[in-house]
């Protein structure tokens, strides 16, 4: 921009002190501020303006980006996926075949695999787990061991009422 020290400042404003007079210099001083103001906003607004598009030129290309890249992605999983189901299909039809294959030359080549045993859940008694230390010393050092609801401990700890 323009580079203005003070020198040039004081010169300008001698000048047009001279010309336009002492009178209408205020006027006009006033006068070119708010065209200076109004500039430098419309100078801004452009800047934001250009700021803008640059971004959303920005923003629209990585979003291509982006959108090349899943499709990238969603090709390469259902081929993978598409492999995999060919030989799991594969397989499980070459296994159908021999089994068809023994049970129509009269019982199976191999013997048969052992049953595999029913689930039954371990016999821990889970919910009443208890720490190590013991009921009577929790009981001594005043540790609860039981939660009760605030309600509860305010009803419990009240006074008690005096009758009239």
């Amino acid at each position: 921009m323009i580079d203005f020290g003070f020198d040039k400042i004081a010169l300008i404003g001698a000048v047009a002190l001279i010309v336009i007079g002492p009178e209408k210099l205020p006027r006009v001083a006033r006068t070119v501020g708010t065209l200076l103001g109004k500039a430098r906003r419309y100078v801004a607004d452009v800047k934001a303006e250009v700021n803008r598009s640059i971004e959303l030129e920005e923003l629209q290309k990585m979003k291509s980006q982006f959108e090349t890249a899943a499709r990238d992605v969603e090709s390469t999983v259902t081929r993978e996926v598409n492999e995999a189901s060919a030989s799991f299909n594969k397989g499980f039809d070459e296994i159908r075949s021999d089994l068809e294959a023994d049970l129509l030359a009269g019982g199976p080549a191999q013997p048969l695999a052992t049953p595999v045993p029913e689930y039954r859940r371990p016999n821990k008694k889970w919910r009443l787990k208890r720490s190590a230390v013991p009921q009577w010393y929790k009981k001594r050092a005043g540790v609860r061991t039981h939660t009760q609801s605030g309600a509860a401990r305010v009803a419990r700890f009240r006074p008690p009422r005096s009758s009239p």
